[in-house]
């Protein structure tokens, strides 16, 4: 089925769908209420025209879509699919960090406090994210400082004789042994509960009545302690900005751009105080409104078993708000709304939250820029170059004992890897394992057929190796003519940099930018040929195998890896799933079972009580990858 009848077969249902391009790989998902709507209109004449959406529909090749009950299920399966595939066209996080919680065991008699990935629903609190994770780390050292909850795993029945270390240090009061009540122990837990939810003022105040009233009864000891405690907590208030006189949970979303960059800065406040603020950056959104930039933050980061706050406020209106909000509330498992606030202290705190996005985004295309140039100062300087080096493509092979060989090229441009542009090649010419052929062969068919095509040429060739496949690509390029780019190559060993007609490599300093990122360029063509020699070997050794079995030919193979999903599959399935796969009959199914199983066909064979049958010589049992 062609694309046109896939895009007239599109049902009126809500539902996600994705574009691929001709090598499969995914363009855009996007979620809609009526699929066939919506995917049509990529595809109307009429439809307002703007660069990005033009760009997209020129690639795409293939369509694929999956229909759910509403359009809040297809919400939630965009954003997992977004996050999955990362799609060239959609807005994407780069940022894939979890934000950790701290949790308060309440469900256990001896409560402890630990630190949690998610927040489950097992009767525990939880507290948090905390945004970054060192401030997760100090407010649990500050907590076990401050209170002398227990760290053990164990259960507490006060059985114990004697008490562990914690006790010695003063940081537990051993409810193992008995020596503190449960009510003692529960008044230390509350303290922690209002230190935690930033009730500090009326802990304060306690804590300076006990050290008052242990000085005045000459306990210096404990007025010491008390001292430090009330010290640690005045530290903590210090560095959490009051922004409200309202103890509110409030996330605040601010977004600026600057060209195709943008910036998302996110304050978190928790009764009414300023916790922690990060700012997330977003490239090549020129296309995009702000308010879908933070629509796709949204969808984005909560996704991450990120609790919302009740009241989140946002710098713009978002598409699908009201959608947006049902989901953000089930995630939360209460009311949760989003405010575009437009005067009063409210929009004062998003108007921060923008100030110092914009700060963050200049700070962070300067460090960028700077950086960049820096390297190619660095690269140009190192490598005795004409100009600087803006695009680098590596070149490398793979192949084990000459079987499956292949090359690929890497891209480096501007900064960063071009993965737009990576090729693979499989070799066609080269009979065993010779390396500098396979090389000649790489580097041959590239730059010919750039020259044919008047495609982009590089302004540095980068090959994994030493001085032989260093005199392999200058060859290559006089031969055609291209002997005006530079061609270096890079060794593992010593990472020695063959340069020119030279003998002697090139040692650069191993803390330079420049070896870096040569180092980054070759390691990444490495990978790259190295992932597609392991997937053409497994699809070799998969057919290999399969057709070893008596009976199953290239039909009965595709079917039964097109059914099943993968080899292992065929390895696992019993007798009955092999025999559902079309074109395969119950008795090659029975004989695929037993050739995988042999062991199994033994055992099948021998009749209880009926004694060893005739000796028989079988095969050990065959493995297969998947």
């Amino acid at each position: 089925m062609d694309l046109d009848e896939k895009i007239a077969r599109v049902p009126d249902r809500p539902g996600v769908y994705l574009y691929r391009d001709g090598k499969q790989q995914v363009l855009y998902v996007g979620k809609a209420a009526s699929l066939r709507s919506r995917v049509r209109s990529y595809f109307q004449e009429s439809r307002p025209r703007d660069p990005k959406t033009d760009a997209l529909v020129r690639q795409i090749r293939d369509l694929e879509y999956i229909v759910t009950d509403n359009e809040l299920e297809a919400l939630m399966l965009e954003a997992n699919l977004v996050r999955r595939h990362r799609p060239r066209y959609n807005i994407i996080l780069r940022d894939d960090k979890h934000y950790p919680f701290l949790k308060l065991t309440t469900n256990e008699e001896f409560p402890r406090l630990v630190v949690a990935r998610k927040v489950q629903h097992d009767g525990a609190r939880y507290y948090g994210p905390f945004y970054p994770a060192t401030a997760m780390r100090e407010t649990l050292r500050l907590t076990r400082q401050l209170f002398p909850l227990r760290t053990c795993s164990i259960t507490i029945d006060g059985s114990l004789e004697r008490p562990c270390i914690q006790y010695a240090i003063q940081r537990c009061n051993a409810p193992c042994t008995g020596w503190e009540t449960r009510e003692g122990y529960a008044r230390t837990v509350r303290d922690v509960e209002r230190f935690l939810e930033g009730r500090d003022d009326e802990l304060l105040r306690r804590l300076t009545e006990e050290m008052e009233t242990a000085a005045g009864e000459e306990k210096f000891e404990r007025a010491a302690v008390l001292r430090d405690q009330i010290q640690s907590l005045k530290k903590v208030q210090e560095r959490q900005k009051i922004i409200s006189t309202e103890e509110v949970d409030q996330d605040i979303l601010g977004v600026v751009r600057q060209g195709p960059d943008a910036c998302v800065e996110l304050f978190f406040v928790r009764k009414g105080r300023l916790v922690g603020q990060e700012a997330f950056f977003f490239d090549k959104v020129s296309g995009w409104a702000d308010g879908e930039i933070l629509s796709a933050f949204v969808r984005q980061f909560y996704v991450k078993s990120i609790v919302p706050a009740p009241e989140i406020l946002l710098s713009e209106e978002i598409p699908d708000a009201e959608l947006v909000t049902e989901w953000l509330s089930g995630l939360a498992k209460r009311r949760v709304q989003l405010v575009v606030p437009q005067r009063g202290a409210r929009r004062e705190f998003v108007a921060m939250a923008e100030a110092n996005a914009a700060i963050a985004l200049q700070n962070h295309l300067l460090s960028r820029d700077d950086r960049q140039q820096y390297v190619l100062e660095e690269l140009q300087r190192a490598l005795n170059l004409a100009g600087a080096p803006n695009r680098i493509e590596g070149y490398d092979i793979s192949n084990i004992q000459g079987t499956e060989q292949v090359g690929s090229m890497v891209v480096w441009e501007n900064g960063g890897m071009k993965k737009d542009d990576y090729k693979r090649f499989r070799i066609r010419t080269v009979v065993g394992p010779d390396d500098f052929a396979s090389h000649r062969e790489v580097l041959t068919r590239r730059f010919a057929r750039a020259l044919e095509q008047g495609s982009v040429l590089p302004d540095l060739v980068l090959i994994d190796g030493g001085r032989g496949q260093l005199n392999v690509g200058l060859q290559v390029m006089q031969e055609l003519g291209l002997d005006w780019i530079p061609v270096i190559a890079l060794a593992k060993q010593q990472e020695e940099v063959y340069v020119g007609e030279s003998a002697q490599p090139l040692a650069l300093d191993p803390t330079s930018p420049a070896l870096h990122t040569l180092q980054k360029i070759r390691d990444e063509a490495h990978r790259f040929a190295i992932t597609y020699h392991k997937k053409l070997r497994g699809r070799r050794t998969i057919q290999s195998v399969l057709d070893a079995i008596p009976g199953v030919g290239p039909t009965i193979r595709t079917s039964l890896l097109k059914t099943l999903g993968s080899a292992r599959r065929v390895r696992e399935a019993s007798v009955a799933e092999l025999a559902s796969v079309p074109k395969v009959t119950p008795k090659l199914a029975q004989k695929i079972h037993e050739y995988f199983h042999p062991a199994e066909a033994e055992i099948t064979d021998t009749e209880p009580g009926s004694g060893p049958g005739p000796a028989t010589e079988r095969e050990p049992a065959r493995g297969l990858g998947g």
